[in-house]
């Protein structure tokens, strides 16, 4: 499993064998179960993930009760609450595996202690960062500018798997539609 990580860095920068070794030494693997928590909403967060295999969604469950996918996290993705893992509060969200899932899982400490141990890795987090608020605000935009079928057909050109892996209802409770409407989207 170690070589997916360092696969995934070095898709940014090289490394030597000297530091993945400090890399590797910061993380720890975890395992989870279909429909097992990662994160529940207003508990602490004590780490950000990186999926290895499997697949994620990151919910809201707002004070009616209804669940809200902000999104999904398969392999090669990052994901946690990033307000509750950087500022160590509560999560506001929660984190389920709609797959067995096996993740790579590093704490706000030892992010800490990897960062200022090895700089390029700063840069290597910077990189990953950038790229997921680039996709939050392409994400918004598409639910303020376009309409259902252009948000599926967004969705499927984007990530064609998620069709495959993700029940119709969730994909639909993503796209903000009713699962009814995305049948006659997809037909």
């Amino acid at each position: 499993m170690q070589e997916k990580l360092r696969e995934h860095i070095e898709e940014i920068m090289p490394l030597t064998d000297d530091e993945f070794a400090f890399i590797d030494s910061h993380f720890s693997v975890q395992n989870f179960k279909k429909h097992e928590f990662l994160i529940r909403q207003g508990e602490d967060v004590k780490y950000t993930y990186f999926v290895v295999s499997g697949l994620l969604k990151l919910i809201y469950n707002d004070e009616s009760g209804k669940e809200h996918i902000l999104s999904f996290a398969m392999e090669d993705w990052w994901e946690t609450d990033f307000l509750a893992f950087y500022t160590k509060t509560k999560a506001t969200m929660s984190l389920q595996c709609l797959e067995d899932t096996h993740v790579f899982c590093i704490s706000p400490e030892d992010y800490q202690t990897l960062c200022a141990g090895l700089p390029k890795m700063e840069h290597f987090f910077l990189k990953k960062a950038t790229s997921g608020h680039i996709a939050s605000q392409q994400r918004i935009l598409s639910l303020l500018s376009s309409n259902a079928k252009e948000r599926y057909e967004q969705l499927l050109k984007r990530y064609p798997s998620l069709f495959q892996r993700v029940p119709k209802t969730l994909l639909a409770s993503y796209l903000g539609v009713s699962r009814e409407t995305l049948s006659r989207l997809s037909s």
